[in-house]
């Protein structure tokens, strides 16, 4: 495709102003989860779609009504966006958003989190600069290069862009459904830059996320706290009920407990168990993300197969407990265990919560216990695998190949990414996150980052991937 040579040349001639464009982004206190800044989230909306429109794209603000349990609050609008209209040319579904997670300088930010900071090295510090101001300021880069390069942008690029997904996407599941056969109905794949690479020099692409059940256990007894010198030994203590549960669940390695579970977890084939030898990823890597040696494999394909592709238990929190500096002899008169399991393929989350509520029910019932107890579901989200075969990805590979010279890694993500699903199940459309950040960049954390090279070589591969896409689709690989 040496067409693409001119849109490469275009990218690295705009640098400065599409980091300009980040910058005027970072700038925005879009926090979605704080009341206050509520404006500053719906001011973000409307400076982005009027980048939209500057590019000669159509939006439109779709207005979400109010936010359930904060009446006071109205919901961000969803950008639903539109560049080219062609009947002959296949349409991407584009999905990312423009809210962000809170940052304060004295949370322990070497910057303000709100002011775009380049170092020497050249990463870019800023709240929401990789957590998806970047990524999705990338997709209106690659229209604006195309155009000033004379390259016809390939494809048709329907847009989604949301304004809550930090603060639980509230609204975004109905509209998506609401719009599947109608705003959403020509989109032929999906594509979702909101993830990022395994590690910092090799890009990956990403195919599955795990889904996460979360639980709590209530043990309650006596009417009010008790001084342990007055009661201790006399009474069940909520506590120690507790303890015993939740040190059920799961061993010091790792292994989950429950009866069944390992029962419900897809088997691993040959074809996913030879993708994880070429993943560039190494202990050290891990052990420097953990900040100690406490990682419990000691060799990577095991390593990333736990974090990938099958289950973990973790144990969260006690709610009541006593918790502050000092000696305090109290006995909580009530206490709850909070824990969550990642779910992988197959694990349907009912059979999950079946086999974790007999688990509980028979571990109290062992204890004899006086106490009560309540097992709640918190929430659930359902995992997320695609196929990795599709053309959606095939043309992926071939623009990170184009661009950086490498043959992706192929991931899955330890974490949840719920939209994943939503497309997938109400569209029945192929969903690719293709990642432009890394794994350094600190997203959620202080001091988060973009590298300047992931967001210019990242803009250019978004690009490469339209006319790569297009040609799949079209034409796949054999």
């Amino acid at each position: 495709m040496p067409h693409l040579d001119p849109y490469f040349k275009e990218v690295d001639g705009l640098q400065g102003k599409f980091i300009d464009r980040l910058k005027s982004a970072v700038a925005i206190p879009s926090i979605s989860s704080e009341d206050e800044r509520r404006t500053d989230v719906v001011k973000m909306g409307e400076w982005l779609a009027e980048q939209i429109r500057a590019v000669g794209g159509t939006v439109e603000l779709r207005q979400l009504g109010k936010q359930p349990g904060r009446e006071h609050l109205d919901l961000p609008p969803v950008l639903l966006g539109r560049y080219g209209n062609d009947p002959n040319k296949k349409t991407i579904l584009l999905y990312g958003h423009y809210d962000v997670q809170p940052a304060q300088k004295s949370d322990g930010w070497a910057t303000d989190p709100f002011t775009l900071t380049m170092d020497d090295k050249g990463r870019m510090f800023g709240r929401g600069s990789t957590d998806d101001k970047g990524p999705v300021l990338g997709w209106i880069n690659a229209i604006e290069a195309h155009q000033k390069a004379g390259v016809e942008v390939p494809v048709n690029l329907i847009m989604c862009f949301e304004g809550m997904e930090e603060n639980g996407s509230e609204g975004l599941d109905n509209l998506i459904e609401e719009e599947a056969k109608k705003f959403f109905k020509d989109a032929d794949v999906i594509c979702i830059s909101d993830n990022y690479w395994l590690g910092t020099e090799k890009p990956c692409l990403t195919y599955g996320v795990r889904g996460c059940n979360y639980y709590s256990i209530e043990v309650s007894g006596p009417g009010q706290d008790l001084h342990s010198g007055v009661y201790g030994g006399m009474t069940h203590e909520p506590m120690t009920d507790l303890i015993k549960i939740m040190g059920s669940f799961v061993d010091p390695d790792g292994k989950i407990l429950i009866k069944g579970i390992d029962d419900l977890v897809a088997p691993l084939t040959d074809e996913e168990a030879a993708l994880y030898p070429p993943i560039a990823f190494t202990m050290n890597d891990l052990h420097e993300s953990l900040g100690s040696e406490v990682s419990i494999y000691d060799n990577k394909d095991d390593s990333l197969k736990h974090k990938m592709r099958y289950p973990s238990l973790s144990l969260h929190g006690i709610e009541g407990a006593f918790y502050t500096p000092g000696a305090k002899t109290v006995i909580p008169a009530k206490v709850i265990g909070k824990f969550s399991i990642r779910t992988v393929p197959n694990m349907e989350i009912d059979a999950v919560t079946q086999l974790v509520e007999k688990h509980v029910n028979e571990e109290f019932a062992r204890l004899r216990s006086k106490n009560k107890m309540k097992f709640n579901v918190v929430h659930c989200g359902k995992w997320w695998v695609e196929d990795f075969n599709h053309p959606n990805y095939t043309a992926a590979a071939k623009a990170v190949e184009r661009v950086y010279g490498v043959k992706p890694d192929m991931t899955r993500e330890g974490g949840s990414i719920p939209v994943t699903l939503t497309f997938q199940a109400q569209l029945g459309k192929n969903v690719l996150l293709l990642p432009m950040g890394s794994s350094t960049d600190a997203a959620h954390s202080i001091n988060e980052k973009l590298d300047k090279r992931n967001y210019i070589e990242g803009t250019k591969l978004l690009g490469a991937y339209l006319h790569y896409v297009a040609g799949e689709l079209v034409h796949p690989s054999k």
